[in-house]
């Protein structure tokens, strides 16, 4: 009987250290994704609705930036990109003067958009900047204005495309 009882502690023993680590990867899928910033901007929350577009929170936190840069997330159009811009409410961003800078760091080479067009959701399709998966280096600054109140936010790429954010709610 002794030895049962023994065993059964040691069994227990064994467990333990099993179940600590299932608790600890149960905590940690189970918290919230890491922010975008880990500074907090008084409870301000934006929204990143597709996997594989560029996201990025504005520098003063007035507007969130997202960058569609292809036709295989959302039906946008060849040879054009979709720019989502959220207000610092989580709201669509209707109206907006958008000022896109597409730029080779190395050669200085600037491409303007053609085209800017507003589509009344939040949603600004921009033809005109060839493909955001050239080579080399390149800026791709977008400049929001909305009833004069202006902010900006610079993607660096390629980079920006090997750090992807998940779809999902992000505070700056």
């Amino acid at each position: 009987m002794k030895q049962m009882k023994t065993w059964k502690k040691e069994k227990k023993l064994k467990r333990l250290p099993v179940l600590t680590v299932c608790l600890l990867i149960t905590a940690l899928f189970a918290s919230p994704l890491p922010n975008v910033y880990a500074s907090d901007q008084g409870g301000k929350i934006f929204t990143k609705h597709f996997q594989k577009s560029l996201f990025d929170i504005t520098g003063h936190a007035l507007y969130s930036v997202e960058v569609l840069p292809n036709n295989k997330e959302y039906d946008i159009g060849q040879n054009t990109i979709g720019v989502i811009v959220h207000n610092d409410k989580d709201e669509d961003v209707k109206g907006a003067e958008l000022s896109i800078t597409y730029k080779n760091v190395d050669s200085g080479k600037t491409i303007s958009p053609a085209k800017i067009e507003d589509k009344h959701n939040g949603l600004y399709i921009v033809s005109g900047l060839d493909n955001l998966f050239q080579p080399g280096r390149w800026d791709l600054g977008v400049t929001v204005n909305k009833d004069g109140v202006k902010d900006s936010v610079e993607f660096n790429l390629p980079e920006a495309f090997q750090k992807l954010y998940p779809k999902g709610r992000y505070s700056p």
